[in-house]
């Protein structure tokens, strides 16, 4: 995997990153709020005896440190390319931010967040809520369909993918107030806020917003 963003913001300056399927390596000094014991997520398996840094704040961190003083809310036209398309859209920092953040998450290596990486591998920027929700069920369903065809328990009733999102929205909780630690503008906040947003849809309101998509599948107002 090998996907790039390229911020282009109206005053003339550019950002861009790089994100793969390989962990960024920890530098020799890294600053207190990516420790891990620093708001280590509750259900965090790893140990701070055995890891010194958080794998998914290491990851962003240095999209946290390029952004945290701008506003959430300032147009930047942004390009996304991977192996296959590109895609352009300008829009609301934060709303790019959501999409890249996502991405390094989904590849830091957290052992809970890696449960993300298969989707993260087939990357959509800028995904809606609805395309958020389609993805995510269409890929557990998937995952069920090969459990099932190598004769284990398939679980079609999606109960497997709450309990998942329960568990990601814990990480994303953490990681909010590690970030809210350092940020002088909102764009890092924000973007992590809408991206809990739509984790925390799958886990509340699974079923409402499966009633939303079947209607529109059905062609229904």
């Amino acid at each position: 995997m090998n996907v790039n963003y390229r911020f282009s913001f109206q005053d003339g300056r550019t950002v861009a990153f790089k994100v793969t399927d390989q962990p960024a390596q920890a530098v020799t000094r890294q600053p207190s709020w990516v420790r891990l014991e620093h708001c280590q997520c509750s259900n965090c398996p790893l140990k701070a005896s055995e890891t010194e840094h958080c794998p998914a704040a290491t990851e962003i961190l240095p999209v946290v440190e390029a952004f945290q003083a701008d506003d959430a809310y300032q147009k930047v036209e942004v390009t996304v390319t991977d192996e296959r398309r590109s895609y352009v859209k300008q829009t609301a920092l934060e709303e790019s931010l959501r999409s890249l953040l996502g991405l390094k998450m989904a590849t830091s290596g957290c052992p809970v967040l890696a449960e993300l990486k298969p989707m993260a591998m087939h990357h959509l920027p800028f995904a809606t809520t609805d395309e958020f929700i389609m993805r995510s069920v269409s890929h557990y369903l998937l995952q069920q369909y090969f459990a099932k065809r190598n004769h284990q328990q398939p679980d079609w009733e999606l109960k497997g993918l709450v309990e998942r999102n329960q568990r990601l929205q814990l990480v994303n909780q953490a990681l909010w107030q590690r970030i809210h630690s350092v940020c002088q503008g909102d764009s890092n906040l924000k973007a992590l806020l809408n991206f809990f947003s739509m984790a925390s849809s799958v886990s509340f309101s699974l079923e409402s917003q499966l009633r939303k998509l079947e209607a529109k599948m059905a062609g229904e107002a």
